[in-house]
C-alpha cells in the first residue's frame, strides 16, 4: 500500500536523492504534467488501485514534505509500445523523441530489477498541481 499523507495517496516521483528532487522541482515549475508508472510493479505488487480523474494526491519530496496537491486529470492503462509522444512530452524531462522516452523507461525499470518489453501495461497519469505548500508545510 502506498503512505498517506493529509488524508490523500502519496506519489512521489523518481528515486530518492537528485532524482526525486529534480522531478519534484519540474512538478513545481510547471513543466511536468505527467508520469509513468508500471501496472504490475507500482499498483498491483503494491495491492493499490489505480488513480482516478478528480482524485488528489499529495507530491512529497525528498524529504518527505508533502510539497504540491495534485489532481488527476487522465489516467490510461497502454501496453508500452503504444505510450505516445503526447505523454512523453507531458513528463517534462527533456525526451527527444518517443524512442528516447522509451529508452530512458526501459532502463529505469531495469535498474529497478523490472524488464519492460513492448506489451508490458504501463499506467499513464497526466495531473496539474492545484496547490502548493510552503517549505517545512505539511
Amino acid at each position: 500500500m502506498w503512505g498517506r499523507k493529509n488524508g490523500l495517496r502519496v506519489v512521489e516521483l523518481g528515486l530518492p536523492g537528485e532524482s526525486r528532487t529534480t522531478l519534484t522541482d519540474l512538478v513545481l515549475s510547471g513543466s511536468k504534467s505527467a508520469t509513468a508508472g508500471l501496472l504490475e510493479l507500482d499498483y498491483l505488487r503494491e495491492g493499490e488501485e489505480l488513480e482516478h480523474a478528480g482524485e488528489r494526491l499529495a507530491l512529497l519530496d525528498d524529504a518527505g514534505d508533502h510539497v504540491a496537491t495534485l489532481e488527476v486529470t487522465q489516467v490510461r492503462q497502454l501496453p508500452f509500445a503504444e505510450v505516445p509522444w503526447e505523454f512523453a512530452e507531458a513528463e517534462g524531462e527533456g525526451f527527444r523523441d518517443i524512442d528516447h522516452w522509451r529508452e530512458a523507461h526501459r532502463g529505469y525499470w531495469r535498474a529497478e530489477g523490472y524488464e519492460v518489453d513492448d506489451s508490458t501495461t504501463v499506467v499513464c497519469l497526466w495531473f496539474r498541481v492545484v496547490g502548493q505548500r510552503s517549505s517545512g508545510a505539511t
